[in-house]
C-alpha cells in the first residue's frame, strides 16, 4: 500500500519536471530564431536607408553638375562678348588712327603744320571725372603699375574709353593704352593709341608724352625718319615738357 501510494506520488512529480525541461530546452531556440529575424529585418532597413541615402546624393550631384554647366555657358557667352567688344574697340581705335594719319598728309594740313611747327597747340577744357570715374580708372592704373596685368589692363582700357568718352582722363586711358602695347610689345597697336592722344588730344597734358612715346615706337617699327620728325615736334610744340628732354637726348644719339 506505501508503495503504490509513492508510485503515486512520484509519477506526476515525474512529468512535471521533464514538461519543465523541456520548455526550459525549447525557450532559447525561439528567441534565437527571433533575434535573427530582427538582426535581419535591421540590416534590411539599413540598407535601404542607405540607398536612398545614394540616390539623394546622387541627385545633388547632377543638380550641382547642371548648374557648372549653366555657369561655364554664361561665363563663355560672356567671355565671347567681351572679345567682340575689345575687336569692336580695336577697330575703330585703328580706323580713328587712319583717319588722323591721312588728315595729316593731306596739302592742306601739311601747310598749316609748316606754317605753325613752332605754336603750341591752343588748350581746351575736358570733361572733369566723376568720383566713379576716377576709382576706376585708378584700378586699372594698378593693375598696369603694381600687377602687370598687361591683358586685363587693356581690356578695362577700352571699357574706360567706350564708357567714359571725351574727358580728361580719356586721353590718359589712351596713353596708356600705348603703353602697355607697347611694354608687351605689340607695337603696331601702341602706335595706333599714341598717334590718337598726339594728333586728336594735342593740347592735352599727356600729348607731348604720347608724341615722344611716338616717336620711340616708330623708332622700334624700323621708321627711322618720322621717328625723328616726331621728336622734333616734341621740341617745337612742346619746348619745356620733361619729354623735351627725352627728345633731345634721342635726336642727339640718333
Amino acid at each position: 500500500m506505501r508503495h503504490t501510494l509513492m508510485a503515486a506520488v512520484l509519477i506526476p512529480l515525474g512529468f512535471g519536471l521533464a514538461g519543465v525541461v523541456s520548455a526550459q530546452s525549447s525557450t532559447p531556440a525561439y528567441q534565437n530564431a527571433a533575434s535573427e529575424a530582427q538582426r535581419k529585418a535591421g540590416n534590411s532597413q539599413a540598407t535601404a536607408e542607405l540607398f536612398y541615402m545614394i540616390q539623394q546624393l546622387q541627385g545633388d550631384v547632377r543638380r550641382l553638375q547642371g548648374k557648372v554647366e549653366e555657369q561655364q555657358y554664361e561665363i563663355r557667352k560672356l567671355q565671347q562678348q567681351g572679345r567682340d567688344r575689345y575687336v569692336d574697340l580695336d577697330q575703330r581705335i585703328l580706323d580713328l588712327s587712319k583717319a588722323m594719319e591721312e588728315q595729316a598728309s593731306t596739302p592742306e594740313a601739311t601747310t598749316s603744320s609748316a606754317a605753325s611747327s613752332s605754336a603750341k597747340p591752343a588748350v581746351r577744357n575736358y570733361r572733369a571725372p566723376d568720383a566713379e570715374e576716377r576709382k576706376t580708372y585708378n584700378q586699372i592704373i594698378d593693375l598696369i603699375r603694381n600687377q602687370k596685368a598687361y591683358d586685363e589692363a587693356i581690356t578695362q582700357l577700352y571699357e574706360f574709353v567706350d564708357e567714359y568718352p571725351e574727358g580728361d582722363l580719356t586721353v590718359n586711358a589712351y596713353y596708356w593704352l600705348g603703353e602697355v602695347y607697347l611694354a608687351k610689345p605689340q607695337l603696331e597697336q601702341a602706335k595706333q593709341a599714341f598717334t590718337i592722344v598726339a594728333t586728336r588730344y594735342d593740347d592735352h597734358r599727356k600729348a607731348a608724352d604720347a608724341v615722344y612715346k611716338l616717336g620711340v615706337t616708330l623708332d622700334k617699327l624700323g621708321e627711322k625718319g618720322e621717328a625723328k620728325r616726331r621728336m622734333q615736334m616734341v621740341l617745337d610744340h612742346y619746348p619745356d615738357s620733361s619729354a623735351a628732354e627725352l627728345a633731345r637726348k634721342f635726336l642727339g644719339e640718333a
